[in-house]
């Protein structure tokens, strides 16, 4: 047998590192980031990552996708009833794709879209800096309410009904309060529009009937990923409740944006719509509890928390001022440096050019609330972060804190108490740790 090549060699000492690191060291609140059960894991390795299934289930244009089909149908079913939803598309392979998708369908080169407003958390995917500009739409931004830190409903309203665009789009990828979907549907609906609710970030939450169901509340359409507050494996999916719209939309997917979707995702993906359904309420309450929690504590420690008047968050994010720090770039990097894991984000008076080291950090509890932390651990986090940012203590003295208290939180919550040897005749492929 030849020599193991040096190159294997450091793939796999990467990938165990990366392994060892962020699941075992690292307090991790990336708010666009999860962690799947061990469950949902183990069938995303599966004959399905190798194979394709152009088309829809049962329609394909390659033989051998029957088992494709059943996963596929399977999903979307679990989907559609942890989301109250009639129809669901899972072929999107992100949310931005998702979005792409549907925008697409609805409006041509040159037409107008209104879209919440930078300020209020638009994700770069609505603007004309991502897929609206790519598809050549125009950009017209809501009206920004700073008081609420949202749209301005009653200038939203006039505006709609004067630009009359083919779309409105809320949600985004800092939003702490709920987007004002139930005010704006009968508006955007009586200049024969359509409103687009990107749920990204908070699909776990609106399944876990902790966030308004936008579906609900008159939105015409519902994009998401499926690996933020909802804990599935990366990838994206439409919900849409009117049979014509869905099959629009559908029949654009294939061969527009996606020819094969990445089958492996579908078992996952199934698995963690069981999740929701089962333990979803718990875990999304828990999320909103320890968010709230970890706001109040990060201000009692020093931090400029961004909504104090308004309660801070509803959601799983916290945004926090770090300007009087050193800015968000600065303060980021030496929170990784202490094996806290964070993201430099713009806050609603940044411009646009700051960019690159804007005021703020974002923060976000859901993957470390599914390893089982609760608001007291909240605040022992707030802690570490207060003696890097604030006291300017050892960053490798809070390292070693960090890493001991990551001890206590090892294994995923709100799943199946299973043993996955009895689905597998005790072959699971164990990650490389």
């Amino acid at each position: 047998m030849p020599q193991v090549p040096e190159e294997l060699q450091k793939i796999i000492e990467i990938t165990r590192e990366q392994n060892r690191w962020r699941r075992l060291e690292t307090l991790n609140l990336i708010p666009s980031e999860n962690v799947m059960s061990p469950l949902a894991e183990a069938v995303y390795m599966s004959d399905f990552m190798s194979r394709y299934a152009e088309g829809k289930p049962y329609k394909r244009f390659y033989q051998g996708t029957k088992y494709v089909d059943e996963i596929e149908t399977l999903a979307m079913k679990l989907m559609n009833e942890i989301t109250n939803s009639v129809h669901c598309d899972l072929r999107p392979i992100s949310g931005t794709l998702a979005n792409a998708e549907v925008f697409r369908v609805l409006a041509n080169p040159g037409d107008k879209a209104l879209i919440a407003p930078v300020q209020a958390g638009a994700h770069v995917s609505h603007t004309r800096f991502g897929t609206l500009g790519a598809l050549g739409i125009e950009q017209i931004e809501l009206p920004y309410d700073p008081e609420n830190m949202n749209v301005d409903v009653d200038k939203a309203i006039k505006m709609i009904e004067q630009v009359k665009p083919k779309f409105v789009v809320l949600g985004g990828s800092l939003y702490l309060f709920p987007h004002p979907s139930k005010e704006l549907a009968p508006h955007v609906h009586a200049v024969n529009s359509r409103l687009i609710y990107d749920a990204a970030h908070v699909y776990g939450l609106i399944t876990g009937k902790a966030w308004h169901n936008p579906l609900l509340e008159g939105a015409d359409i519902m994009t998401s990923s499926t690996h933020k507050t909802f804990p599935g494996p990366q990838g994206g999916a439409i919900f849409i409740n009117d049979d014509e719209l869905y099959k629009k939309i559908s029949d654009t997917i294939f061969p527009w944006f996606v020819s094969n979707h990445h089958l492996h995702r579908l078992p996952s993906v199934a698995v963690t719509a069981l999740e929701m359904k089962y333990f979803g309420e718990d875990y999304a309450k828990q999320i909103v509890k320890n968010a709230k929690a970890f706001a109040e504590a990060l201000a009692a420690e020093g931090f400029k928390v961004v909504g104090e008047h308004l309660g801070y968050t509803k959601s799983h994010q916290v945004a926090i001022d770090v300007r009087n720090l050193g800015g968000g770039a600065k303060v980021a990097r030496m929170f990784e440096d202490a094996n806290i894991i964070t993201n430099k984000n713009l806050l609603p008076y940044d411009p646009p050019s700051a960019v690159k080291d804007p005021s703020g950090i974002r923060l976000g509890v859901q993957e470390m609330t599914r390893y089982g932390v609760k608001e007291g651990d909240m605040a022992e986090i707030a802690k570490f972060m207060r003696e890097v940012a604030i006291d300017k203590k050892d960053v490798l003295e809070v390292k070693k804190k960090v890493i001991e208290f990551r001890k206590r939180f090892l294994s995923v919550k709100y799943t199946f108490d299973l043993d996955l040897g009895q689905f597998s005749n005790g072959k699971v492929i164990p990650l490389l740790i």
